[in-house]
């Protein structure tokens, strides 16, 4: 059932970071109910629900939360679970009535988590963005991408996901750890500007010391190392060469028939030439062709693979790093725990009044009933209590 059987978590409906905090959390086995809109938002990209891959493992109601009732029913909901989540701009949650203070009053240990792109404070607070404005800001942005050539946007994996739902997910389970100790809940003020800045702590500290520069494309990790690149083969594929370490540049340049090169290792103004010579050596063969020369070599060497390729990797398969949900190949749960694995994945339970008492079975007792009804989510049964 997963580490997190038992934990149970309201989430406010956006897009992107929340829902995929969401998500890693009911990966590993909390309920998690989302509170959708009852009108479409006009956020994010439309797709069917079963291509929005970040909804899995959890079922939603649809509330207007412009409505006193729906907001009391939410309240309901937050006095009997552990975590909230939601991704509005600084003070909306206010607004509506379901801000920290209201939401806390009703649940002392509530653990309210808040993500935004540049917090909940500070002269940008009130300012809209996405991932490419909170990376640039942090200096991520500028640090990616080819000598000579514009920063390259690495889609929206750094400030979202990085920066935002992991950071997320990591403070509330922090906060759920102390409040077993205090009793007490508090609000995670998630930031996409402060989680990609922790991550770029490694980067800061190289610039310091003088090991990393400002100039794209001439690092060791950025695409400025011969060995720490990716080359492109004849038949149009590529392949991605990780040998940072001697012993395993020596094994590369061995495959490639280059041992000329590996005194000159860490020789900066030799890198271009270096290169170019592994360049015009690797366009030589396919991409296939390179897999079977360093299988078995210790070379740091993998195929750049596409989408639709990855999940039929030898090794991914192994593993079972993808599996199928309703048609559609998607990532596994991660990480993986030895004790207590979670169940798998299970499609987005979008609402239906058929399956009221199902979705809403966790919360369903003491007043939520009745706020459901008032909601008009349910119908009072006449020989009973509310159902539908």
């Amino acid at each position: 059932m997963g580490p997190l059987h038992g934990l149970k978590v309201i989430e406010l409906a956006g897009i992107g970071p929340g829902p995929m905090a969401a998500m890693l959390l009911a990966d590993m086995g909390a309920t998690v109910l989302r509170v959708d809109r009852t009108e479409p938002s006009g956020l994010g990209t439309p797709r069917p629900a079963k291509y929005d891959l970040l909804l899995r493992n959890r079922s939603s109601i649809p509330l207007d939360l412009k409505r006193p009732e729906a907001v009391a029913l939410v309240l309901d909901l937050v006095a009997d679970s552990d975590v909230l989540i939601e991704g509005f701009r600084p003070g909306v949650a206010e607004r509506l009535g379901l801000g920290p203070q209201e939401c806390q009053a009703r649940n002392p240990r509530l653990v309210y988590g808040r993500i935004t792109g540049w917090g909940q404070d500070g002269p940008l607070a009130q300012v809209p963005g996405h991932d490419i404005n909170y990376i640039a800001l942090t200096g991520a942005l500028h640090a990616i991408g080819r000598a000579g050539q514009p920063p390259t946007p690495p889609i929206n994996l750094l400030g979202d996901f990085g920066g935002g739902t992991l950071y997320l997910v990591m403070g509330i389970l922090a906060a759920l750890l102390e409040a077993r100790g205090s009793g007490l809940g508090q609000v995670v003020d998630a930031a996409m500007v402060d989680g990609v800045a922790s991550l770029m702590t490694q980067p800061q500290g190289s610039f310091a010391g003088g090991i990393m520069t400002n100039e794209r494309g001439t690092n060791v990790t950025d695409s400025g190392a011969p060995f720490y690149d990716v080359y492109q083969c004849s038949d149009g594929r590529w392949v991605a060469l990780g040998a940072v370490e001697t012993k395993f540049y020596q094994q590369a340049l061995g495959v490639l028939e280059l041992p000329q090169l590996l005194p000159e290792q860490w020789n900066r103004a030799h890198w271009p030439q270096a290169k170019a010579r592994i360049a015009e050596r690797i366009a030589t063969r396919t991409r296939d062709d390179w897999c079977r020369a360093f299988e078995g070599t210790e070379s740091c060497f993998a195929p750049v693979l596409s989408l639709d390729e990855a999940p039929a990797h030898p090794h991914l398969r192994a593993r079972g790093t993808y599996v199928e949900v309703d048609g559609i190949t998607q990532p596994a749960p991660a990480p993986r725990f030895s004790r207590t694995p979670p169940s798998p994945p299970q499609a987005f339970r979008p609402w239906n009044p058929e399956d009221a008492r199902a979705i809403l079975g966790p919360w369903l007792h003491g007043p939520v009933a009745e706020s459901a009804r008032r909601a008009g989510l349910i119908d009072a049964a006449p020989d009973g209590p509310p159902g539908v």
